[in-house]
């Protein structure tokens, strides 16, 4: 039996799950990151998703969380996989209703801040970033771990000239020197760091409650009114990276992600080794939506409330996390 046959074993249930609502639903449009290999795509490539569903799924490229949080206010995207939890953390708390439900990745390593190598500057001497300026795509998990970090340090972020770019732009400015730092994620981040040292390491960022994962998010009046949809989507998901946690697949998998990713092989290995796909069980811990992830959406509010970047933080994001489709997918 070929990996792929077994996969459409694996989740034939979803079809049957899916297929009253699908009736109904023609097609559905999904986000994702480019340059940020994950297992579903595998899935996606492959249709395993259109048959599961038993609809076409259209697939929207974005550069940040902050574009899909947009897109999904204006009806273009249903689900957004791989969202920054910061991201969403900014559209719910200006009142668009979204919720996540999944965890699509945590990825400690793969978020972070490089300051230029000539300025040698590292945990040591970090105050001297007062008056530096930063490319920072701001709203997401890079400008909430930016934030973080030189609340730790003590620098000013009034002294600072903090500029809003995307990833690609900032590794491009930081190689140009035309930054002094670059805050984001994945393939930008392995570029800006051939110029330049983190001050933290995802470990010590940890320590410092800077946790970095994602979320499978959509608008809440589709997933109440598609929740079988959903359901079967995280049921792919999750069987994805199922597979992808068994080494024996992922000769078979890597490079198939890697060409969906706009990456090579060698540079898709190098990503993906730095991230951990919980599964659906553990997902539904009280470490992730069984609680801590709504903890955690609160803290990143406030955080942003004090540094001015959001007007007001909600008083909880309990009806923002949406555990039951992904309950019912783990029943599949």
């Amino acid at each position: 039996m070929t990996l792929r046959t077994s996969f459409m074993s694996a989740v034939a249930g979803a079809a049957l799950l899916a297929g009253g609502t699908a009736a109904m639903a023609q097609e559905i449009t999904v986000g994702y990151f480019l340059e940020w290999p994950m297992p579903f795509q595998y899935a996606k490539v492959q249709g395993t998703y259109d048959e599961a569903l038993g609809i076409t799924v259209n697939w929207r490229a974005f550069d940040t969380g902050t574009a899909m949080s947009a897109a999904m206010a204006s009806g273009d995207v249903q689900l957004s996989v791989s969202q920054g939890v910061p991201p969403f953390v900014v559209a719910t708390s200006a009142g668009q209703d979204l919720q996540a439900v999944d965890v699509a990745v945590s990825y400690a390593d793969n978020d972070n801040c490089v300051v230029a190598e000539a300025l040698e500057i590292d945990k040591t001497n970090a105050g001297e970033l007062a008056g530096k300026k930063v490319a920072v795509p701001l709203g997401t998990a890079a400008h909430y771990g930016f934030l973080k970090q030189m609340n730790h340090f003590g620098v000013d972020l009034a002294s600072m000239d903090i500029v809003n770019m995307a990833p690609p732009e900032g590794a491009a400015a930081i190689a140009q020197g035309a930054v002094d730092m670059f805050c984001g994620w994945g393939g930008s981040l392995r570029r800006a760091l051939e110029h330049g040292n983190v001050l933290l390491t995802g470990a010590e960022k940890e320590e410092l409650g800077i946790l970095v994962f994602d979320v499978t998010s959509g608008p809440a009046d589709f997933i109440a009114e598609n929740p079988e949809v959903v359901a079967a989507f995280l049921k792919v998901t999750a069987d994805a990276n199922a597979m992808w946690a068994d080494p024996a697949n992922r000769d078979e998998m890597l490079p198939v992600i890697a060409k969906d990713s706009g990456m090579d092989v060698e540079a898709t290995a190098a990503t993906i080794d730095t991230f951990v796909f919980p599964s659906a069980s553990e997902q539904l811990t009280e470490k992730w939506l069984g609680g801590g992830a709504q903890e955690f959406m609160k803290g990143v509010a406030d955080v942003f409330v004090e540094a001015g970047s959001i007007d007001a933080a909600l008083d909880t994001y309990e009806s923002n996390v949406n555990a039951a489709p992904l309950a019912q997918a783990n029943e599949m």
